[in-house]
């Protein structure tokens, strides 16, 4: 039985809990800040009734945890790491698959490690609902093979990638810019040819260029996946813009994509929230 803790206990950390749990493991220990916040007795008592410790913070919920995975939101990586390193002991593993970019992972690499235990970059490579706790993972770091002899057996999916930190997260990144950016312009494309009633001619013209793809089905499908997931996929493009700008380059395209992917979440999410306020 591998003692575990997660800290952040969101969307991800739910299905990694859940998942988990499912599998025979016992005493998972959770720690989210919103357990401080002033409904935070409601929560605890969903991660009890879920059957995860809710923990009094992520040192309680660390203490003894052979493995310890930081699932929080990417403007938070660089300071939970931090934390981290002042109640971490040695030997335990700490993985990282929150989406950041390589320096960050690189610098939160440099906190953990003097403390002895041990920092594992991990970079997941789609989004966590569907695949579950089975979605593909990318790990970083000397201590990356040691995680996924550790978790894999337990049905999660990481493959070491590097031993170096920073890698995992470059090709996450780097790819993000290339898928995430085809998302924006495909939904701007389409959404302008519509306006015209120009959408067979378009997609037909875009067609005898690239004869393999039906561009009307990909831009339904990536229209779909902005409105799902645009908040977070924002936050990633934002991450790719903080690594093409440590590198010297100009951020603004990667910026400019973060925007357009926010921007097609938003009529979903005021939606939503329109509809809470309804109730």
């Amino acid at each position: 039985m591998l003692k575990l803790a997660i800290i952040g206990y969101g969307e991800v950390g739910h299905i990694f809990a859940r998942d988990l749990l499912a599998t025979g493991q016992t005493g998972i220990a959770v720690y989210d800040i919103l357990f401080d916040a002033a409904d935070g007795a409601a929560l605890r008592e969903e991660a009890r009734l879920n059957g995860v410790r809710p923990a009094a913070s992520a040192a309680d919920a660390a203490a003894g945890a052979r493995l310890v995975i930081s699932a929080v939101t990417a403007d938070a990586v660089a300071a939970v790491a931090a934390e981290a390193a002042g109640y971490l002991k040695a030997g335990q593993i700490f993985l990282d698959v929150n989406s950041a970019s390589p320096v960050t992972k690189k610098n939160a690499f440099a906190k953990v490690e003097p403390t002895g235990a041990h920092y594992v970059e991990g970079a997941v490579m789609q989004p966590v609902p569907g695949p579950d706790l089975k979605v593909p993972i990318l790990g970083g770091g000397p201590h990356a093979q040691e995680a996924a002899d550790l978790l894999n057996p337990l049905g999660m999916n990481i493959t070491p990638v590097s031993t170096e930190p920073g890698r995992a997260s470059a090709m996450k990144l780097c790819r993000s810019i290339m898928i995430k950016g085809i998302e924006a312009l495909i939904v701007d494309c389409a959404a302008s040819a519509k306006a015209w009633g120009v959408e067979k001619e378009v997609f037909g013209s875009l067609r005898e260029t690239w004869p393999s793809i039906d561009f009307a089905d990909l831009a339904r499908y990536m229209g779909q996946r902005v409105d799902q997931h645009g908040i977070r996929r924002a936050a990633e493009m934002r991450e790719a813009a903080m690594m093409v700008e440590d590198l010297g380059r100009n951020p603004e395209l990667c910026r400019a994509v973060a925007d357009a992917q926010q921007r097609g979440a938003l009529p979903k999410k005021k939606a939503a929230q329109g509809t809470k306020a309804a109730e």
